[in-house]
């Protein structure tokens, strides 16, 4: 019989403020062991990480603070270990967020903007309404990402945001779609890769982006 430690290779980190259930149903369709826990201890053995989130960004922050997931989630990148950010997650991996002006986490260079705050900055316009909800596709940028790999480009994906993704190296941006500006949808760097959509609720392509993540751990099992 496996021990729990060699059966369990993803870990998805809790700590209040993550769209947790969509993403345990979509590792558990894919027979996918896991490990979900709130704290950052449980996690340290696993291969791989996925970091939801969806809420406010200073909420977030306070959250991952109190729990020791700041200093885990740090660790972790610098350790170049497999990271998967989603919604939030993709956003407070960032420096700084707008959304209750906080500092964040730093893993990638870069601010977290207000939809309003590019439109002015940027001179534009646009009657669009904010939060960005809804599906829009992908166009694929600086060759891709291989979470993306078995995906055509212009894939529709479920987004659901009223803040986005200003790094400062441009180069990081794999995938963007279009909501009266470039909105980056896909970043990566490293072994840090993040989506601004939800995969977990978009369909079969969304679940082929999970399972280009934790392919190594499909072998039959069940999720826990």
């Amino acid at each position: 019989m496996h021990s729990l430690e060699f059966l369990i290779m993803t870990g998805i980190v809790d700590y209040n403020a993550g769209n947790i259930k969509s993403v345990e149903r979509a590792l558990a369709k894919l027979k996918v062991p896991y490990i979900l826990s709130k704290n950052p201890s449980d996690l340290e053995k696993v291969d791989r990480l996925i970091f939801p989130g969806v809420g406010e960004a200073a909420y977030a922050m306070e959250q991952l603070k109190q729990s020791g997931f700041d200093h885990f989630l740090l660790d972790w990148a610098k350790a170049s270990k497999p990271l998967l950010g989603i919604c939030l997650g993709s956003q407070i991996i960032f420096e700084h967020s707008e959304e209750g002006d906080v500092e964040c986490l730093g893993i990638l260079k870069g601010e977290i903007s207000h939809f309003n705050t590019v439109w002015e900055k940027n001179g534009l316009k646009s009657d669009l309404k904010v939060p960005h909800i809804g599906w829009n596709d992908l166009t694929y940028a600086n060759d891709g990402s291989p979470l993306l790999d078995g995906i055509p480009e212009h894939t529709d994906f479920y987004f659901v945001h009223s803040y986005l993704i200003q790094p400062k190296d441009e180069s990081i941006v794999k995938a963007f779609t279009t909501y009266g500006c470039k909105v980056p949808a896909c970043v990566s760097s490293g072994s840090v890769t993040a989506f601004q959509f939800h995969p977990e609720k978009s369909g079969e392509y969304g679940l082929k982006i999970i399972r280009n993540f934790v392919k190594n751990d499909i072998s039959g099992g069940s999720g826990c």
